[in-house]
């Protein structure tokens, strides 16, 4: 089993980063909407909203980035099991209160339109899924094909 992790590893890797640079990448092409989405959450100021709407998909396009490179992957996890741990509580968050949204995961987000259900637990289900590829990166970050292994001399 201990000559399969790395492949394990990079499955979730590359995976993860899939995850990013699609999700950022719906994103960064109108990031007014970005923030529209963040502001719909109801948990922070409008302006606030504007702050975080505009950063998080350069964040998670970053995040992707490394994680397709597999530079500093264990560091990049945690940082990815930390971005998608505050997801998952803004998921729980609206649905606890009874809002009426669309995540904005992989979309413009924001209030749903009329006759549109919430599918606040499909959502959260990806969300952990997606948390568990980050877990399997911060438990064995070794992958195939990465920037670390050239950078550490692993396979000389």
């Amino acid at each position: 089993m201990e000559r399969t992790w790395p492949w394990i590893s990079t499955v979730a890797r590359l995976a993860l980063a899939a995850v990013f640079l699609i999700a950022g990448g719906l994103k960064v092409g109108d990031l007014n909407e970005s923030a529209r989405a963040v502001k719909a959450y109801q948990l922070t100021s409008y302006d606030t909203a504007k702050i975080i709407g505009a950063a998080q998909p350069f964040l998670e396009i970053a995040l992707g980035l490394l994680l397709l490179a597999g530079i500093a992957t264990r560091l990049v996890a945690g940082i990815s099991a930390v971005l998608l741990v505050i997801f998952i509580a803004g998921i729980v968050s609206a649905w606890a209160r009874g809002l009426q949204i669309d995540c904005g995961c992989f979309s413009s987000g924001g209030e749903l339109a009329a006759g549109r259900d919430t599918a606040y637990g499909l959502d959260i289900l990806r969300d952990v899924a997606f948390l568990a590829l980050a877990g399997i990166l911060l438990w064995k970050p070794r992958s195939r094909y990465s920037a670390d292994n050239v950078l550490m001399g692993v396979g000389r």
